[in-house]
């Protein structure tokens, strides 16, 4: 076709490839735009530093009223009266499966949130890279839920451990307490990563969070009994056994059962459980359609 004289040739702008931190602050802006993170993270916190720092307190009373006993009564009888680890009362059960259902669940509505608003066409319009979206996705929800697990995991055990000072309160470097703390901020970020790749499968909200709660809290206590090791090895591969595991004091008793899960297989549980809810998310958004 031969162009027309004294008239240039119309371009369309070719427009610049979207940059991975363009996507990072996209991310970012999307959680926290939702006045439910703050609420959700800043009551859940509150929460679960609450119960334990209540655990922490009852314990002291308890030794208190203890060592308070009529002084004819001989000490053995006293002493054995009320026996507890300070390192378990930072890490008080029902605060950090709470804590695991809110890190699940603000990680699936990152996911589902969008699909149910339909907000998720335009992200994929502006950038057809639906993994490099799932990236950003990925690292902003892990690095926040990482914040709050160093926040709330360091907060209750200082807490828990200044409040049974005079009562053999611990401190960072008694052996397995750095490693209790540890894994307990570090339960955040994988149960986030394990609600994403829920909310990516299921893509309904009462949907996934049912479902994430069943995997997470359920699976394992169906899978604890001893009567068939099959069935006591997978609910150690779980990341709550696997916790349950990191957090217990190392200096003091405790029965692991027949079939016991290690130090080292805790960690495994860990790495594989964030390695394979990630590779799900990626490989579901990228090979399902909108």
């Amino acid at each position: 076709m031969t162009p027309v004289p004294g008239r240039a040739s119309a371009r369309l702008p070719v427009p610049e490839p979207v940059r991975f931190r363009q996507l990072l602050a996209a991310e970012w802006i999307k959680l926290w735009s939702l006045r439910s993170t703050h609420w959700v993270l800043g009551a859940g916190a509150l929460a679960v530093i609450g119960i334990n720092a209540n655990s922490a307190a009852s314990n002291a009373d308890r030794l208190e009223h203890q060592q308070g006993l009529p002084e004819g009564q001989p000490a053995e009888r006293r002493l054995a009266e009320f026996v507890f680890d300070p390192l378990i009362t930072a890490f008080v059960d029902p605060a950090w499966q709470l804590l695991m259902i809110i890190a699940a669940t603000v990680g699936g509505i990152t996911v589902f949130g969008e699909y149910s608003s339909g907000l998720i066409r335009t992200t994929f319009a502006a950038v057809p890279r639906r993994q490099a979206v799932v990236a950003a996705k990925t690292v902003v929800v892990a690095g926040v839920m990482l914040a709050l697990g160093v926040l709330v995991s360091g907060t209750s055990f200082g807490v828990t451990q200044m409040l049974l000072r005079d009562h053999g309160g611990l401190s960072l470097g008694d052996p397995g307490a750095l490693r209790a703390v540890a894994a307990a901020a570090l339960l955040a970020p994988l149960c986030a990563l394990v609600g994403m790749a829920v909310g990516a499968v299921v893509r309904h909200a009462a949907g996934s969070i049912v479902a994430v709660i069943a995997l997470l809290l359920l699976v394992p206590a169906l899978f604890q009994g001893e009567r068939y090791r099959w069935a006591k090895e997978i609910g150690n591969a779980m990341p709550l056994s696997a916790w349950e595991r990191l957090v217990k004091n190392p200096e003091r008793a405790h029965n692991l059962g027949a079939y016991p899960l290690t130090v080292t297989e805790a960690w495994i549980v860990y790495g594989a459980w964030a390695t394979a809810a990630v590779a799900v998310a990626l490989l579901v958004v990228r090979r399902r359609d909108v």
